[in-house]
């Protein structure tokens, strides 16, 4: 597919002033003069790190390459790709640019040790840039070779940085002819927000009708949870914890309500009472627990193990 029929791709900030972020987090990559050092970029899903990545390398004039850790985790495929990168002089001058995107998902017993080894041999031709959701899956002598930005966006900046995206996605709609309600991209911002990139990917998918209106909200709703239970049937821990994770600011007691309601449609009948048991255990525990993510993930995962999916 075409990336410039893809929104998040036509529209992808090219510089670094044109990026969603907290004021401080933006100026420390102004802030960076001469060579770029190496970096691990870490935060929730769709909050602009690889964006940034590729803004800061094009302020700064440096060739780089993007590697996807989650489709391209073998040590032989990143040797081979790293080492022909690396080894040569860039024609721009200066330091050549490795984005090791979603770098959690490479392999710590052999793949993160190597490529620590990569940065040490490659010092004086190239940088590395790594963008993770989980830091912690990365291992520590990465993080000691390297400057570590969280894109955490406090508080404080949410309501001014949920304006600024807002405008954004106007912006957007306006360009490509479609109408839209603003109350509904309101809700469809606060419901996603930090994750630009799924708001956006949103808005395309239901823009192809030519309009986004009150319709959309419950379609949404529904659609989402039907991919979570998809997840959670094919055992997939990892897209379920990464659900969770998108959209974990929702009122929890709704989502676990949702799913209650789905169990006839997914569960073998046998399996039915002990899900309904579990759903209200954790959906108590909900009023108390400090992480509501860490509380979900548990009772998805129970649901997970100790149910029948039809």
């Amino acid at each position: 597919m075409n990336d410039e029929f893809l929104w998040v791709e036509k529209y992808r900030p090219k510089t670094i002033e044109d990026c969603v972020l907290p004021a401080d987090i933006k100026q420390t990559f102004f802030d960076i003069k001469g060579e770029i050092p190496n970096m691990i970029l870490t935060g929730t899903a769709g909050t602009g790190k690889t964006t940034i990545a590729k803004a800061l390398c094009e302020m700064h004039g440096c060739d780089y390459i993007l590697i996807n850790g989650s489709e391209e985790s073998g040590i032989d495929v990143l040797r081979t790709k790293i080492k022909n990168f690396a080894s040569t002089v860039s024609l721009q001058g200066g330091n050549k640019v490795v984005i090791l995107d979603e770098a959690d998902y490479l392999n710590a017993q052999s793949t993160q040790p190597a490529l620590r080894g990569f940065i040490e041999e490659f010092h004086k031709n190239c940088r590395f840039i790594f963008t993770c959701n989980y830091k912690n899956r990365l291992i520590p002598p990465l993080h000691s070779r390297c400057t570590i930005i969280d894109f955490k966006i406090p508080p404080s900046e949410r309501p001014r940085l949920a304006s600024v995206f807002m405008a954004r996605l106007m912006m957007i709609l306006d360009n490509e002819g479609v109408k839209y309600n603003s109350e509904v991209l309101q809700e469809l911002v606060m419901k996603y927000f930090p994750d630009f990139r799924r708001t956006i990917n949103e808005l395309q998918r239901y823009g192809v009708s030519g309009s986004i209106d009150v319709g959309i909200l419950s379609n949404i709703a529904d659609e989402s949870v039907a991919e979570l239970l998809g997840h959670i049937k094919a055992k997939r821990f990892t897209d379920m914890r990464k659900w969770v994770a998108q959209n974990v600011d929702n009122d929890p007691v709704k989502l676990f309500r949702k799913i209650y309601d789905k169990l006839y449609e997914v569960l073998e009948p046998q399996s039915i009472p002990q899900a309904v048991i579990i759903i209200a255990d954790y959906s108590y525990k909900s009023a108390f627990v400090v992480d509501q993510e860490v509380n979900i993930v548990a009772c998805l995962t129970e649901l997970m193990m100790e149910c029948r999916w039809k």
